[in-house]
């Protein structure tokens, strides 16, 4: 009887889902704290743009389903093969870190190459990863994932274990990259970036989704995970001064209570929705509006959102983050507001002079240097320096030129903004 192991089976599944036509392209392993069928976002842009150069596959956190023994659910989300762990419902709550890490032995012994990179979104995931040394080791560091709610308590020791595993860290912003960047030699700043394209369809108008065709104008609009990161005071201070404005509110409740959002009578919580459909939402709005918290959890934040709602041509006010207030407030790109108060003064005069025309020409300078392919372009270079793929003149471009450990140099080599 011919018994075919478990890698060999995950080998035919793993040639059947892949979309990169070079079989011998090298494997790319994402581990990620993020599903990929969440929120399109950050790790979403770039593992889409690195298939065209790796087989990318994309681990997630387990999922608990009624199954009699651990197995892994390998799915085709062109252009990436998205890996999800499935454990019986009896072992939730209970460690699995040995589980996963059988399941992600699997994963690999299914393809021996000779060359393969790890991408790390989460350090959580070292726990069953460790004694896998890859060729390449990339630190994502798009989130400072210990400030967030119920953040497990040995996830900075983890990340200090990366920092010293990695070969190559990135962070998502600017204010991040100088919290980090003394804690490894090769830490680059790749602040959030845009699909301008996708969003510029704003700009033009488009019949108003079902569910947003009977709110009134004016709208002020918001896009993304809705959790502690939101001000929902502010929010609702801001829409109980204007009754007769209408705050549109994009995205999934993760880590509160839907009961602790305000339920005034012009506030429409719709929900989560396509990446796809937002610009035919975005259409409809007259302000974006990005009522961050400030707190722990969004002290390193750089939404990706600005230049998204610019790139839509929207107006945007925002209370003061950091990486929004530097480049965009400074810019006179985005109204930085501290209040209610302060929210409503800025949304009239945006209401009373309209979209500016010089405002949208300097908005369109700013977003002329950014692209998710320029950011991905940039890392991508970094990498194959690293792995000593390419060239002196691609080290000479993509290195900083002075040293390793100039945050100028660094900065000016791998930012894209």
């Amino acid at each position: 009887m011919n018994v075919r192991t478990l890698p060999a089976v995950i080998a035919d599944q793993l040639a059947s889902k892949t979309t990169n036509p070079d079989r011998n392209a090298p494997p790319l392993l994402c581990l990620s704290h993020l599903r990929w069928d969440f929120v399109w976002q950050r790790p979403q842009h770039l593992m889409s743009r690195a298939a065209a150069h790796y087989k990318v596959v994309y681990f997630e956190e387990p999922l608990f389903e009624a199954v009699l023994a651990p197995e892994l659910r390998l799915q085709l989300r062109s252009p990436v093969t998205v890996a999800t762990p499935i454990l019986p419902e009896a072992m939730a709550g209970t460690d699995t870190t040995a589980a996963v890490r059988r399941l992600l032995d699997d994963l690999v012994a299914a393809e021996p190459v000779p060359e393969r990179v790890f991408w790390y979104y989460t350090p959580m995931a070292l726990a069953f990863s460790r004694h896998i040394v890859p060729d390449l080791c990339v630190y994502d560091n798009m989130d400072e994932l210990s400030a967030f709610r119920n953040a497990p308590r040995n996830l900075i020791e983890l990340e200090k274990e990366l920092f010293q595993r990695a070969d190559l860290v990135f962070t998502g912003g600017q204010s991040l990259y100088e919290s980090k960047q003394k804690r490894h030699e090769a830490v680059y700043c790749f602040p959030s970036s845009v699909d301008a394209a996708h969003f510029h369809r704003a700009r033009t108008a488009q019949p108003d989704p079902a569910d947003q065709k009977d709110i009134a104008h004016p709208r002020l609009g918001f896009f993304g995970v809705v959790d502690e990161r939101m001000d929902i005071n502010l929010v609702r201070e801001t829409a109980g001064l204007r009754p007769d404005w209408q705050f549109v509110m994009i995205g999934p409740v993760v880590k509160i209570d839907e009961s602790s959002l305000p339920r005034l009578p012009n506030i429409h919580w719709l929900g989560g929705k396509d990446y796809r459909d937002l610009p035919r939402y975005l259409s409809g709005w007259d302000v974006g509006f990005m009522p961050f918290a400030l707190n722990e959890s969004t002290r390193f934040i750089s939404p990706t959102k600005t230049p998204e709602f610019l790139a839509a041509g929207l107006p945007v006010i925002s209370t003061p983050i950091f990486d929004v207030v530097r480049p965009y407030g400074d810019k006179g790109l985005v109204s930085i507001v501290r209040d209610a108060g302060e929210a409503v003064r800025a949304c009239e005069r945006i209401l009373v002079t309209g979209r500016d025309e010089r405002w949208l020409r300097r908005v369109d300078r700013h977003l002329a240097a950014m692209s998710w392919d320029k950011t991905w372009g940039a890392m991508q270079k970094l990498m194959q320096t690293e792995l000593g793929e390419d060239s002196l003149s691609v080290a000479e471009e993509s290195r900083p030129s002075v040293s390793r450990t100039s945050t100028e140099s660094r900065t000016s080599a791998a930012s894209v903004e």
